[in-house]
């Protein structure tokens, strides 16, 4: 479907979406040689001063109205702007080293609420041994923003990107899907130490966390590994009183979506629970070939349902 143009002869940025407005930016981006991975992944992989390791960079961001709430607590929506991007790091399996937070708020914004917005940063970066060593501070008349970077590294045999999936791959996720807005999307945990453990032990073929939503991310993860998928609709994890269209479309529960060779998912089914007997995996589907037949009771990525999309939601 081609995008309409606005009556000024102008295709706006919602007609085209967060995905498609990227395929039109991302491929003129200047490039050197010590470019491993640039943009279009979880995070930038470049290459580093440190042998047998690479340098992943990453930025994210909250904006308010869009990722929180005046009425959140600041303390949580400073946790957030840092786990969002630490959560990317693990779905790179890296290890976050240093951030840089640029905050920009009105000037009416109490300096009690920023301390606390602090508070809650510097607590997830501690947690993960991370190091806030400086940013940028701004005004603004509309809503708040603030923008975390992160750098960090990975060992050269162990970073994973979306784009390895191959056909009739399994398909696993993290803990439970569904309903974030009820307080999960301040308050999860990025999966950097279970990332860590799976590269350790398993081969895993492709990698990213769920941060738009199964309906976003699993198209995602299929398109840049060239494969279709399946998704088994009845063996989604759903959290307390949600729904399966909940489970892919709510978005923000930051969880690891990974697809792995069928020969290793039974040896990774019986050591991950022991490992992390709290917390779920579970199989959700596999990935095929775009034109191989679909198996009963599945969904097939033509017909899947939709994530968040930037640009495009209200």
């Amino acid at each position: 479907m081609n995008p309409r143009e606005s009556a000024d002869g102008r295709i706006r940025c919602g007609e085209l979406g967060e995905d498609r407005l990227l395929e039109q930016l991302l491929p003129s981006l200047p490039r050197n040689r010590g470019v491993v991975a640039g943009a279009g992944d979880d995070c930038a992989v470049v290459k580093s001063g440190e042998r047998g390791k690479l340098q992943l960079l990453k930025t994210d961001c909250l904006v308010e109205n869009i990722h929180f709430t005046k009425k959140d607590s600041p303390e949580r929506v400073g946790w957030k702007a840092m786990a969002r991007p630490l959560s990317d790091f693990a779905a790179m399996s890296g290890v976050p080293e240093f951030a840089l937070v640029t905050l920009i708020v009105p000037s009416r914004t109490t300096v009690a609420w920023v301390k606390k917005l602090y508070g809650g940063l510097e607590k997830a970066a501690r947690l993960f041994q991370v190091a806030i060593v400086g940013g940028e501070t701004s005004s603004i008349k509309g809503p708040a923003a603030i923008s975390v970077a992160v750098t960090g590294v990975v060992e050269k045999g162990r970073w994973v990107s979306r784009a390895g999936g191959k056909a009739n791959d399994d398909l696993f996720v993290t803990g439970r899907l569904g309903g974030s807005l009820r307080g999960h999307h301040l308050k999860f945990i990025p999966r950097i130490v279970e990332s860590r453990w799976l590269t350790e032990n398993f081969p895993i073929h492709a990698l990213m966390d769920l941060s738009d939503g199964l309906g976003s991310d699993l198209p995602r993860l299929a398109r840049a590994s060239g494969v279709g998928f399946e998704l088994d609709e009845a063996a989604l994890p759903l959290n307390t009183g949600c729904t399966p269209k909940q489970a892919i479309s709510d978005g923000e529960d930051y969880e690891l979506l990974f697809a792995i060779s069928p020969k290793d998912s039974r040896s990774l089914l019986t050591r991950w629970r022991k490992k992390f007997p709290k917390l779920p995996l579970t199989r959700i589907g596999r990935l095929n070939s775009k034109f191989g037949p679909s198996r009963t009771g599945s969904i097939r990525d033509s017909k899947f349902p939709k994530g968040y999309v930037h640009f495009q939601q209200r």
